[in-house]
């Protein structure tokens, strides 16, 4: 049976920031209309300020959507203007956040799936004295880079619960499937994977910015290993792509995944997916954008050196009901 996992309650903490910035206004891009935006009221009377988000998504993920929900919320609460951009190129990553540097924006927020690629630019963005958080991936590098602090959840944590769990749905084997090479988050979670369960794990890489590629590398994988009777895929988008790919194949594996989305609920209440590891993305976008207007107006800072866990929680059909409803809003 799916069960939480310990974190820090992110939930609590947004409730409680919210009541510290007062009631909701304008001022996010595109904030109008955005789930958890609106609001009556007056909003903050602090300074108008400027806020960029670089992140390694590729097209397609929606988690980045929900994300870019988060942030857009508080951007509308906070009077700042959210900038987002994206790249899953690292390098290109670094020239996003030189743009940002040379916009002079008020704050910068920076994932750290590729770390050596970005440090130096997320080093010559402290320098210049603008505050930077990370966010979602890279964690373990945060401080050292100069951040304030990292906002997500511990990726080998969360693999081992994920293996934790397929040990007492009686998995033997585990298929891993890492939709972006080099990715360092990806890879911790199927080394957590690894580490919580008792049975094998093979990683499989895939293009997960390329469906048919990697629905068909996935089929094949099971085609030639009628062993494996778990697959773990790190994103909402291919577990639709992994149950396909399990039906073509005939395969009877058991299906989980990292993160959520509309559809990942659809496959949990129809139970083509077993359970889902949640790590809260709009958490993620709202908290690093109130906690930089936070530092700007009140000098405040999170975490204690530690990172400012969101996840993971893991949940299963039973948890559809309510999450049918914040999915579909674009929260969770």
């Amino acid at each position: 049976m799916a069960r939480p996992v310990n974190v820090l309650s992110a939930a609590a903490l947004a409730a409680a920031l919210a009541l510290v910035a007062g009631c909701s206004g304008s001022g996010g891009k595109g904030s109008e209309g955005k789930p958890g935006a609106s609001g009556s009221g007056k909003g903050v009377s602090t300074p108008r300020m400027t806020i960029g988000m670089v992140s390694h998504s590729g097209e397609g993920d929606t988690f980045w959507d929900i994300v870019q929900n988060g942030a857009e919320a508080a951007a509308a609460k906070d009077n700042v203007k959210f900038l987002y951009a994206n790249d899953k190129e690292g390098s290109k990553q670094a020239e996003l956040v030189q743009s940002y540097i040379d916009s002079k924006v008020d704050g910068l927020i920076v994932t750290l799936a590729k770390p050596e690629a970005v440090k130096a630019a997320v080093r010559k963005a402290v320098a210049a004295g603008i505050p930077v958080i990370t966010i979602n991936s890279g964690g373990e590098f945060s401080k050292a880079y100069g951040a304030l602090t990292h906002i997500g959840q511990d990726e080998s944590v969360a693999g081992q619960a994920v293996g934790d769990e397929l040990d007492d749905r009686h998995a033997k084997k585990v298929l891993c499937v890492i939709h972006e090479q080099g990715n360092v988050s990806l890879e911790d979670r199927c080394a957590g994977v690894r580490k919580g369960f008792h049975g094998s794990v093979e990683n499989l890489n895939v293009d997960g910015t390329n469906a048919p590629s990697s629905q068909s590398s996935i089929e094949a994988k099971l085609q030639s290993d009628e062993s494996i009777d778990a697959i773990v895929t790190l994103g909402a988008p291919m577990a639709a792509i992994s149950v396909k790919a399990k039906e073509q194949a005939g395969s009877a594996a058991q299906i989980a995944t990292f993160d959520l989305n509309p559809a990942v609920v659809k496959l949990l209440k129809a139970k083509d997916v077993t359970f889902a590891v949640d790590q809260q993305p709009y958490l993620q976008g709202y908290e690093a954008v109130d906690l930089l207007w936070l530092h700007k107006t009140n000098a405040d800072v999170l975490g204690g050196g530690k990172p400012v866990l969101t996840g993971p929680a893991l949940v299963s059909g039973k948890d559809v009901p309510k999450l049918e409803e914040y999915t579909g809003r674009g929260t969770r």
